[in-house]
């Protein structure tokens, strides 16, 4: 699919033509889901975040601005949703750590447990506070460099990985990753 046939089957989108959707969907459902699949590494995540792809490509037509480049256009709104998953995915692990810590019946057994429930708690919060923090030091990165950090720690993947799935050479991955890293130091994060 070229360009053009590409910016026609989004025109047709955004009048409500499903089969501009459909057009797209044919021609690069595979190319979306190989790229899901980088980030995840989960065969059922990766289906329904490919889904959920299309259903937001519907949403957002409207904003595809024509002579950018269709294809690294689709390549980084999945890799997005994917590291949003990954994100979502994380936090609430966290929260139902939280609840089951905190929702566990008071029993004459537990109450000999409940100096080491409180410090166990205590630790969670600690882990939630250092991410928010976490968060607060990622904002000092640049859009890359964030990105690339993300996909690393979060995505759990190698920098040769990273380089394949954002197009790029893996010097200026392990490059822009080793900046990242000495910004968050400086920030007091290792």
């Amino acid at each position: 699919m070229n360009e053009r046939e590409f910016e026609e089957a989004v025109a047709r989108m955004v009048q409500g033509d499903k089969t501009g959707l459909k057009v797209i969907y044919e021609n690069y459902a595979g190319y979306i889901y190989r790229i899901i699949y980088e980030v995840l590494q989960n065969k059922e995540n990766t289906e329904d975040v490919t889904s959920e792809f299309f259903i937001r490509l519907w949403d957002k037509a409207g904003q595809f601005k024509p002579g950018n480049g269709h294809k690294g256009y689709l390549a980084s709104m999945a890799r997005n949703l994917a590291i949003d998953f990954l994100r979502k995915h994380k936090r609430e692990e966290l929260t139902a750590m939280m609840q089951d810590l905190g929702t566990e019946p008071e029993t004459e057994e537990s109450r000999g447990t409940k100096i080491n429930q409180a410090q166990s708690d205590s630790s969670v919060e600690q882990e939630a506070v250092g991410n928010l923090t976490i968060e607060q030091a990622l904002a000092v990165l640049k859009p890359g460099e964030r990105q690339i950090v993300s996909l690393k720690v979060l995505g759990e993947m190698t920098f040769k990985e990273i380089a394949q799935c954002m197009d790029i050479p893996m010097g200026t991955v392990t490059w822009k990753y080793q900046n990242a890293m000495k910004k968050l130091r400086r920030c007091g994060y290792e």
